[in-house]
């Protein structure tokens, strides 16, 4: 048994299982294969230390195994309680040798201690997805934060907490918005979440979405995924929003957009995809219809109140897996997913593996960057450097056999000339 062991999964044959897995995610992500094969040769992050928070699942990995490969001393622990997959920690730990603290469905003090079992490492990079690694350094441990060259974040709600810090002079060392690389949030915001998003809530229902009335709160590119996949299923979709210019947007797609009191009183099926506290809160729960489906899809458990939804039940008990009901004074019966936390990795496997093939080169790429980069950047928040991002998409069309038209040199000249007119 590893030290730690209380916060590790040794189990050898849970392990072969998350190998299989693992191995069949691996088949769908040929971006972070090419990496692979190269780093092995050029080791750009030979000795470097680089703690990871990051829902462990099948794809997370095969990320973990390409920075190994490029010779980075790698610990991972679970940016989510509920995104765990057991399985799946068991075959780092035991089958790949990469230390790996989660479980899944550990309380919030295991969560966190699993964080500083991390932390322990003394990273010299750090891996993120939501902040909490970034935000504990910060806050618990500001002894080890100089030695610490950059870091990498995955989602919009770690990025919005990064820029928070940046701004308010807290953050010490710079860190790339994976988030908003266009090769990731065009594609892994709409389509993963889309989809996976989807997939959860069906696994844990088995209700039909067709001829339903679907709200998505949030219309960004999350949003856009949920609610374009929620339409293809035949659900009537409802948008709400408090941006302008994205209602708008969403109306123009052909959803109905509306504000929140009056969704709820229409909803069967309400998902969240904002990145904010309470976006299904106290004044809403005596709108809710009864036997309506609340579904999370943003990072942490805020969007939906729950203690506010508790305090208004009657009673709150477990009707079967990954589902909740509160029975509320009047006797409507509203159902929580998941615990109110991500529904598609709470309740399924998460995004596909195609989108994570390049969500994760681009956190592998990054990472890199940062260490070739070390001693030349400011404690900000930087985006995705555009050689990467293209790098990325150009790897991607590449092995889907896909090939796209050049520029002649005569087009480039007049797209960057001012004297050609009509």
């Amino acid at each position: 048994m590893a030290q730690n062991d209380h916060l590790t999964l040794q189990d050898e044959e849970l392990g072969r299982k998350g190998k299989q897995r693992i191995d069949w995610a691996w088949r769908k992500m040929p971006v972070l294969q090419r990496v692979m094969q190269e780093w092995e040769k050029t080791q750009p992050l030979k000795d470097i230390r680089i703690a990871a928070c990051l829902h462990i699942s099948a794809k997370t990995a095969n990320l973990a195994r390409v920075l190994k490969a490029g010779g980075a001393r790698l610990v991972l622990c679970a940016s989510n309680p509920l995104s765990t997959q057991d399985d799946i920690a068991a075959a780092l730990n035991v089958v790949y040798g990469i230390p790996t603290y989660a479980r899944r469905g550990v309380d919030n003090d295991t969560y966190y201690r699993q964080i500083h079992a991390a932390l322990d490492s003394e990273p010299q990079l750090t891996i993120d997805d939501g902040a909490d690694l970034v935000t504990t350094l910060h806050e618990k441990r500001p002894a080890q934060v100089g030695q610490v060259i950059g870091g990498t974040e995955e989602t919009t709600t770690g990025v919005i907490r990064l820029r928070a810090m940046a701004k308010d002079g807290a953050l010490k060392y710079p860190v790339v918005a994976v988030n908003d690389a266009l090769t990731k949030h065009l594609f892994d915001n709409r389509y993963g979440t889309g989809q996976s998003t989807m997939d959860g809530i069906l696994r844990a229902t088995n209700y039909l979405l067709a001829g339903a009335v679907f709200v998505v709160i949030g219309y960004g590119w999350c949003g856009r995924g949920i609610a374009a996949r929620a339409r293809g299923l035949g659900a009537r979709v409802i948008v709400v929003e408090v941006n302008p210019f994205k209602a708008l947007e969403a109306l123009m797609d052909g959803y109905g957009v509306s504000d929140m009191k009056t969704a709820a009183a229409q909803a069967d099926f309400i998902v969240t995809a904002t990145g904010d506290i309470h976006a299904v809160g106290k004044e809403h729960i005596p709108y809710l219809k009864d036997g309506v489906i609340l579904a999370n899809a943003g990072h942490f458990n805020v969007e939906i109140d729950i203690s506010e939804l508790e305090a208004q039940a009657v009673s709150r008990r477990i009707v079967k897996d990954n589902v909740e009901e509160f029975l509320m004074p009047d006797g409507r019966r509203i159902f929580l997913l998941g615990e109110g936390r991500l529904v598609n990795l709470a309740c399924g496997e998460g995004h596909p593996c195609e989108v994570m093939d390049l969500s994760f080169t681009n956190q592998a790429l990054s990472a890199a960057w940062l260490v070739s980069m070390h001693g030349r950047l400011q404690p900000t928040v930087y985006k995705v450097p555009p050689e990467i991002d293209e790098r990325v998409a150009r790897m991607k069309l590449d092995a889907y056999g896909v090939k796209i038209e050049e520029l002649t040199d005569e087009q480039r000249r007049y797209l960057t000339s001012w004297e050609a007119g009509t």
